[in-house]
């Protein structure tokens, strides 16, 4: 992670070396060495780096990235830093961002107190944008998870249903009478309680096999109609997985960088040996060796086929689910 440690003073510049020299990937910024100030470049530092420190008092930090803050999703982790290296402040999101670890890191490097002011942290307890974070998991909509964080800090049991191991660290977690629940699921549809907060993971595997030469919006719509046909969340697509013929294929390597997702590839030899758990196509066979991609690909890669093989115009998708 890109770092910005900002200065204004002699002595915030020697604290910001201390700092810059125990951070991997920091870069020290002092006020006095450009023109217009720090001030004028702050719209871009502020977009460039995922965390900044500023060196200097909690109002000139706070005025500086005041026209910039858009939402705790997006923004950088802020921490504010007294120029007698006393305190590290947490100014900006804490959680998804990163801002109270931190504080906790620049503390330890320079031996100040560090300031948390979240909620939840206050309390010990794991609210649900950090737990979300911890385990890799969506958050289908921000506005639901204060919604929960805000009935566990005071105190407000949760239900909370999983299709993953993953578990957030909660006390107050019970199977009835709760006043909200989090459902860590792929399923775009169920039977949910209100209020409540669904989770995304990152746990299913597509298969792909295609003619040669589809292109990445035919695979991208194909793999979409699927998902949509079967009630799966997008945002759960871990990887995409398909034959080593294939490894060149443009339209799967586009696919899955649209999706964000992985792209994993298997062997003829590894396929075919297991190729005989499935549906066989002569066809297939005949162009690329094997009897079958998608669904193999699928297991191969440590998916539970939850949707076979769909075949569309020159492309078939299976789905999997990572167990666990």
């Amino acid at each position: 992670m890109r770092t910005a440690v900002i200065s204004f003073t002699d002595a915030a510049a020697v604290i910001a070396g201390r700092i810059c020299s125990g951070t991997e990937g920091a870069e020290p910024y002092d006020n006095r060495n450009y023109s217009g100030g720090v001030k004028a470049r702050m719209g871009e530092i502020f977009v460039t780096y995922d965390r900044i420190v500023f060196v200097c008092a909690v109002g000139i930090a706070v005025r500086l990235i005041a026209p910039y803050i858009a939402d705790k999703t997006s923004d950088p982790a802020v921490v504010a830093v007294d120029d007698m290296g006393r305190f590290a402040i947490s100014l900006l999101s804490g959680h998804i961002g990163g801002a109270n670890g931190l504080a906790l890191e620049i503390s330890s490097l320079i031996g100040a107190q560090p300031v948390i002011t979240t909620a939840s942290d206050g309390r010990g307890i794991e609210s649900v944008d950090m737990f979300a974070k911890r385990c890799g998991l969506a958050i289908e909509n921000m506005g639901d998870a204060k919604t929960l964080t805000a009935i566990m800090v005071n105190g407000g049991a949760i239900g909370f249903v999983s299709e993953t191991g993953d578990r957030i660290r909660y006390p107050n977690i019970s199977d009835a009478g709760y006043e909200g629940c989090i459902y860590v699921t792929s399923k775009t549809s169920g039977s949910y309680r209100e209020p409540r907060c669904i989770l995304r993971p990152k746990n299913l595997i597509v298969g792909v096999g295609c003619r040669k030469g589809k292109s990445k919006a035919e695979i991208v719509n194909d793999i979409g109609r699927v998902f949509k046909d079967n009630a799966l969340s997008i945002r759960s697509i871990k990887a995409i997985t398909s034959i080593d013929l294939k490894r060149d294929e443009t339209g799967i390597i586009e696919a899955s960088e649209y999706f964000d997702c992985g792209f994993i590839i298997f062997s003829r030899d590894e396929v075919k040996g297991i190729q005989d758990r499935f549906a066989k196509s002569a066809f297939v066979e005949s162009k690329v060796g094997v009897t079958s991609v998608c669904e193999p690909c699928v297991c191969l890669a440590g998916g539970e086929i939850i949707v076979g093989k769909t075949s569309m115009d020159g492309v078939t998708v299976a789905v999997g689910r990572m167990m666990g």
